[in-house]
């Protein structure tokens, strides 16, 4: 499929990826909303929490949203994105990855870019549990990352999936990793650290015997924690290897869901594999859309509606 050309302009100081980047993380406030929380078991023991909010009239589809790097339900570019969505009659399932929910989960693995298993529990969760006859995804970074993996590695989807979109997508995940490593991303990879490092402390807390006090002392940057942690607890050989097998760039070819993808080219966060022309030339259910502008996340909007929310809702209703 053909590139498909951007009308998102903002403001003047929202061209500045950063401040975009930042402001949206970290200033950006949606008042109001409310969620209702599932707990959804899982069949090896452990659980997801998921937090629902609800269209006035009774739904009939429902968008599974998917957070990014320690983020969760709550972020403001999840409850913006359901807000609007819950607007516009489609109800909402927020999925808070393993011990993202403010309760640590139960297991010494938890959450990973590419752990699409949990994504089709929850997948099948809201088709045969709750009967909904049409469901979308919409994921966000390393959510976005784990949507396109699962739409492309082969796997039988349900018919009641409809589309999918992903916004800031680290398609190549040992390239968003250099960029973060980098100079200009300190301040990001610094606060990504610590909170991955709060994490990892309980880890050690419920599991004295998989992790060490030493073990945690080498992490250094996002690179160690991958080979200390991610890697050991969900069966990797080490860091490269786990970037090897989930990013989901290599399964773009094989998407036949209509899936837009939205990267930012001043996005700090992607190497230029992240911006995946090829792949979306060769498949026409993949839809590449690359702003100038947007930062990580980070698409500002008047009236506090962000870009990607109201361009989501547009590609969902149309590509049913």
């Amino acid at each position: 499929m053909p590139l498909l050309p951007s009308a998102y302009h903002p403001p003047l100081f929202f061209r500045n990826g950063h401040l975009a980047t930042i402001y949206s993380g970290l200033v950006r406030r949606v008042p109001g909303h409310r969620y209702t929380r599932e707990r959804l078991d899982l069949s090896d023991g452990d659980f997801l929490d998921l937090d629902w909010s609800h269209a006035d009239s009774p739904g009939q589809k429902a968008v599974i949203l998917l957070h990014g790097l320690e983020g969760d339900a709550h972020r403001p570019y999840m409850t913006g994105s359901a807000r609007l969505l819950n607007a516009h009659g489609f109800d909402i399932c927020a999925v808070n990855f393993r011990g993202c929910s403010g309760e640590p989960n139960r297991l010494f693995r938890s959450y990973h870019s590419g752990a699409t298993e949990d994504l089709d529990a929850v997948v099948r969760h809201v088709v045969e549990g709750k009967g909904y006859p049409e469901i979308f995804l919409k994921g966000f970074s390393l959510g976005g990352n784990l949507c396109l993996k699962y739409l492309g590695e082969g796997r039988r989807l349900p018919g009641q999936l409809k589309s999918a979109v992903a916004v800031s997508v680290p398609c190549d995940l040992h390239s968003s990793l250099r960029q973060l490593l980098s100079a200009k991303n300190i301040l990001y990879a610094r606060r990504f650290k610590r909170h991955l490092l709060g994490k990892l402390w309980i880890k050690y807390e419920q599991f004295p015997e998989h992790i060490s006090k030493a073990d945690i002392g080498r992490v250094k940057n996002l690179k160690d924690f991958d080979d200390i942690y991610t890697s050991r607890a969900h069966g990797f050989a080490d860091a490269l290897d786990y970037y090897r097998q989930c990013s989901s760039l290599q399964f773009l070819p094989d998407i036949t869901t209509p899936t837009l993808l939205i990267n930012a080219q001043n996005d700090s966060f992607l190497g230029p594999e992240c911006y995946p022309r090829k792949e979306a030339h060769g498949n026409p259910r993949l839809f590449l859309e690359m702003p100038r502008y947007g930062g990580h996340v980070g698409f500002f909007g008047l009236n506090n509606q962000y870009y990607t929310e109201k361009r989501a809702i547009k590609f969902l209703e149309e590509a049913r």
